[in-house]
C-alpha cells in the first residue's frame, strides 16, 4: 500500500486532501502543530477509512520539524513515501500593507510556506531516487498546493504572495531536476476556498461570488482540491510533470 505525506493535514485543505487520499486507500502521515489530543477527531476519521495513519507533529519551516515528519513517515512507509504534499501554510499575519510588512513577520510567512517545503522536498525526494534506483517499479510524485496569490496581487499580504510564487516556481525546479527519474512534480493553485484560513474574509468574499467573481458561482471546498490531488496521485497526469492544475472556479480566468 502506498504511503502519502500531508503537511498541514490536519485541518482546512490539507484534511481534505488527507481525506480524499485515504478515501483511495492511501496510508497517510499527517503533519501539523497541534497537539495530538487537538486533531484526534480528524485522526479518527481517517483511521475509520481502514487505512494506516499517523500523526507527526511539527513546524515544517523548522530542522526540527522537518526531521520529526521525516522519521514518522519513513517508519509508517517502511522506507520512502510515494507522495509529498506540500500544503502547510499561514496567511500574512495581520495582513499589512506592503509598505509597513515588518520583517519578523515575512521571516515567519517564509519559513513556513517556502523555505520548510523545499527543504521538505529535497529530502523526500532523495530517498525517492535513492528507491527508484533500486527498483524501478516504485512509484513517487510530490504536489505542491500554492495559490492564485502566486500570480494575483495583493498588497496587503505581501509576504504570502512571494511566498507562493516562489513555491510555484519549486515545483518547476524539482519537476526538472527529476524528471530523469520519472518522478513527476504539480503545482495546484487553489482560488478562494472556505477554511480556517478565510474565515475573517468571509463577508466580504460572499458578496464578491454573489457578483461573479467566479464562473463557478460559489465557495472552493477543501474536497474540490483533494480532488484534484488524488488524481494527480493516482497517476492520471504522467505527461503533465511541472504543470499547474487550477481549481478556482476560473476567478482567474480572463473575461471581458
Amino acid at each position: 500500500m502506498k504511503t502519502a505525506v500531508v503537511t498541514g493535514g490536519s485541518r482546512g485543505i490539507g484534511f481534505g486532501i488527507a481525506s480524499k487520499l485515504a478515501d483511495e486507500g492511501w496510508n497517510v502521515v499527517v503533519n501539523g502543530m497541534r497537539p495530538e489530543e487537538g486533531v484526534a477527531d480528524a485522526m479518527e476519521t481517517l483511521r475509520s477509512k481502514d487505512v494506516q495513519v499517523a500523526y507527526a507533529r511539527g513546524d515544517v519551516g523548522s530542522v526540527e520539524g522537518r526531521g520529526n515528519i521525516l522519521e514518522v513517515a519513513r517508519e509508517l512507509a517502511g522506507g520512502s513515501v510515494n507522495l509529498l504534499v506540500n500544503n502547510a501554510g499561514i496567511t500574512s499575519p495581520g495582513r499589512m500593507d506592503i509598505l509597513d510588512t515588518i520583517e519578523e513577520n515575512f521571516d515567519w510567512v517564509i519559513a513556513t510556506n517556502l523555505k520548510g517545503a523545499f527543504f521538505l522536498s529535497q529530502a523526500v525526494a532523495r530517498d525517492m531516487v535513492e528507491t527508484k534506483r533500486k527498483d524501478d517499479s516504485f512509484q513517487g510524485s510530490l504536489v505542491n498546493i500554492t495559490s492564485i496569490s502566486s500570480a494575483v496581487v495583493s498588497t496587503n499580504r505581501p509576504d504570502y504572495c512571494i511566498a507562493k510564487a516562489g513555491l510555484s516556481m519549486m515545483s518547476q525546479l524539482f519537476a526538472a531536476r527529476l524528471g530523469e527519474y520519472h518522478i513527476p512534480v504539480y503545482e495546484v493553485r487553489p482560488g478562494i476556498i472556505k477554511s480556517d484560513m478565510t474565515v475573517g474574509v468571509t463577508d466580504k468574499y460572499d458578496k464578491l461570488i454573489e457578483e461573479g467573481l467566479c464562473v463557478t458561482k460559489r465557495w472552493g471546498i477543501p474536497d474540490d482540491v483533494g480532488k484534484a490531488v488524488a488524481a494527480l496521485a493516482r497517476g492520471d497526469f504522467p505527461y503533465s510533470t511541472g504543470q499547474v492544475i487550477m481549481v478556482d472556479g476560473a476567478l482567474t480566468m480572463p473575461r471581458l
